[in-house]
């Protein structure tokens, strides 16, 4: 879990100018995604300021403040420089007046500006900071993209996760996460899995060793984040069990507290794991879509028993 972004991610992250701030106050803290408007406080009404978080200034609160006299800019100025105030960011790269030039110097906190429109810039902030900050968990798996659906590959240890994972890059699809795949709940009903950074790009392959997956196959073999959508559990086969064969025992995992669908693949000898990977992440598209394969058969044998009947 990220406690905290610092002040200069967020400026390189997102390309802001600085028009005020020295080294040492970029290292200032953002410890919430939440963004403040403070156009209350302009009027002087600070019973409610959220001190702790961003101030975005759009053309309202820039025009309203060019109608206040110099004096009371910056008495307002200096009210809303706290000590946890990370930054003060303005948009539509607006010009900022002296005064708020000179309360930020005094209380060491960066003043920034951006040239893209406020609601643009609220909603990269709002992203950014939300996905930073998120409580992380880590599952054990390989996260590809197969066909743009997040797939998670879990199962016995040994049974072939990475070597799965390998063959679907060499098929044209891309490695987000081997070995630990790092995740964080979005919103209520998405989950975004990246990797640990000491593991980014790369790959371990029994008897072979780590290699680079972006180095040898290109830069488009790899992606830095996706959304989990599927998970595809592997497990050796065995003759005593029963396997589901007609794929309508729907299953349920939860990860991260959001509900995740899974399939699980019976592997043994002369099964080509990773086609049948790539064939169930189509499958579950075309599901989503409104296409049930399964439901199609059964319509199928439901008419050829009634037509047999009236014979």
């Amino acid at each position: 879990m990220s406690e905290v972004v610092k002040v200069s991610e967020l400026v390189q992250f997102l390309g802001l100018e600085i028009v005020t701030g020295d080294e040492e106050a970029l290292t200032r803290h953002i410890t919430t995604g939440d963004i403040s408007r403070p156009g209350l406080e302009l009027t002087g009404y600070f019973n409610y300021y959220s001190h702790n978080r961003l101030q975005l200034f759009g053309n309202k609160e820039i025009t309203f403040a060019q109608r206040m006299t110099e004096d009371e800019r910056l008495m307002v100025m200096r009210r809303m420089c706290c000590e946890d105030t990370p930054a003060f960011i303005v948009s539509r790269g607006l010009e900022v007046s002296k005064e708020m030039v000179q309360a930020c110097d005094e209380y060491k906190i960066p003043l920034l500006r951006s040239k893209i429109s406020t609601s643009r810039l609220m909603g990269e902030l709002s992203s950014y900071l939300e996905g930073e900050l998120a409580p992380r968990t880590n599952v054990h798996g390989v996260l590809v993209d197969v066909y743009g659906l997040g797939v998670l590959i879990q199962g016995d240890s040994g049974i072939g996760k990475s070597e799965t994972a390998l063959e679907l890059v060499q098929r044209g699809h891309r490695l987000i996460a081997d070995d630990r795949v790092d995740i964080y709940k979005q919103d209520e009903l998405t989950l975004i899995g990246e990797p640990a950074k000491v593991l980014e790009h790369l790959i371990e392959i029994r008897g072979v060793g780590i290699i680079d997956v972006m180095n040898l196959f290109g830069a488009s073999a790899v992606r830095g984040s996706m959304e989990v959508q599927l998970v595809v559990y592997l497990e050796n086969w065995t003759q005593e069990k029963t396997y589901d064969r007609l794929g309508s025992a729907d299953e349920i995992v939860q990860l991260g507290g959001v509900d995740i669908p899974r399939i699980k693949i019976p592997v043994k000898t002369g099964r080509n794991v990773s086609i049948i990977v790539e064939v169930a992440a189509m499958n579950f598209r075309a599901k989503s879509m409104g296409y049930d394969a399964t439901k199609e058969f059964e319509s199928r044998l439901s008419r050829l028993i009634e037509e047999n009947s009236g014979i």
